[in-house]
């Protein structure tokens, strides 16, 4: 009988391979390759000594896990699917930032795609990222094809909705009412006397239609609305547009005493640009935006705005997604996490 062959050496085996295994980990820490997996998943029961020196092993040998072989190996993957709409806005980089301080240190990377509010493109990348079979998929809103609803409901993979929320059964989301927030703005400026109250949007994206619904409504409300009020523009918001859009207000007919910007970039290009007009904020025309950005505290005068609370959001539907993964219990399948009215000089 011939004689087997010893074990090859983690040297050898790395010469061969050009790739450091997890069978090489679990040689180097003297355990099974299962029990090295599970210590560096930290998903499964292990022992501290024996996770210990699994971790050391892995260090040592510069072990770097293979996210293809753990995909095929428990048919789940590595990696979360981020689906954002831009990431030029900070409302979506704070977004990002708090789901990866999240999902990272569970051992879960975000593979982030850019959809440009565009539900075709968003369809193209939700074929993409099936390929690497990934363990979630976290989505803006719910504005998208039929076909890639298709695609998230086949997967699979728990899918959580970001930035909107839903009374939908067996629907997952984290996020807050657009139209409740704006209705809000509308009314904090209804309250302190203005009543031409314009309305400024860009983009023109699922939220901010919304937005536009919410100040309808309150304006309706008040018998204070009126359509000429309301400037709406398809362009990438920006604070350059926020003060050409200012500059078409003020040549509307009824001539507005306050403008409610549907996002804060277009707000603090509106403040710049009155002052450039010597406009008097917010005695002559009352300025109110969205989001409560960077730099909205800091305007002259400060900006009023709606506070949102995007990286609450990311954090919660993160936490909410390991609950998936771990077939904990989930209570709440619709998380809304609210806003805050922020009333500054400038109304």
């Amino acid at each position: 009988m011939p004689k087997k062959s010893p074990p090859l050496s983690v040297e050898k085996r790395r010469r061969s391979t050009g790739r450091v295994t997890l069978a090489d980990v679990a040689l180097e820490a003297g355990v099974s390759p299962i029990t090295a997996s599970r210590s560096l998943r930290g998903d499964a029961p292990v022992s501290d000594d024996v996770r210990a020196r699994v971790v050391v092993a892995a260090e040592k040998l510069g072990y770097v896990p293979d996210p293809a072989a753990r995909a095929l190996a428990s048919a789940r993957g590595a990696s979360i699917v981020l689906l954002v709409p831009m990431i030029t806005n900070m409302v979506f980089v704070d977004l990002i930032e708090s789901v990866h301080d999240v999902l990272f240190p569970a051992g879960y990377q975000a593979l982030i795609g850019i959809t440009h509010y565009d539900p075709a493109q968003e369809e193209k990348l939700i074929r993409s990222y099936l390929a690497h079979r990934p363990a979630g998929f976290l989505v803006t809103g719910f504005d998208r094809t039929e076909a890639a609803r298709r695609l998230l409901a086949d997967s699979g993979a728990p899918c959580i909705h970001l930035m909107e929320v839903t009374n939908a059964t067996g629907i997952y989301s984290v996020g807050f009412s657009q139209a409740d927030a704006s209705a809000a703005m509308t009314e904090h400026l209804l309250l302190r006397g203005y009543k031409r109250i314009a309305f400024a949007a860009a983009q023109l994206d699922p939220r901010t239609l919304q937005r536009a619904e919410g100040y309808r409504r309150a304006m309706r409300s008040a018998k204070r609305y009126d359509p000429a009020l309301e400037i709406l523009n398809a362009d990438q918001s920006s604070i350059a547009l926020g003060g050409e859009l200012l500059a078409q207000a003020l040549k509307r007919k009824p001539k507005p005493d306050a403008i409610f910007f549907c996002n804060d970039d277009l707000a603090q290009g509106g403040v710049l640009a009155a002052r450039r007009r010597n406009i008097d904020v917010p005695n002559t025309l009352a300025i109110a935006g969205f989001n409560d950005l960077n730099g909205s505290d800091q305007m002259l005068p400060p900006l009023t705005t709606i506070r949102t609370p995007r990286a609450a959001i990311g954090r919660t539907a993160a936490m909410m997604m390991l609950d998936l993964l771990r077939d904990a219990d989930v209570p709440t399948l619709n998380v809304d996490m609210g806003y805050e009215l922020i009333v500054r000089e400038s109304t």
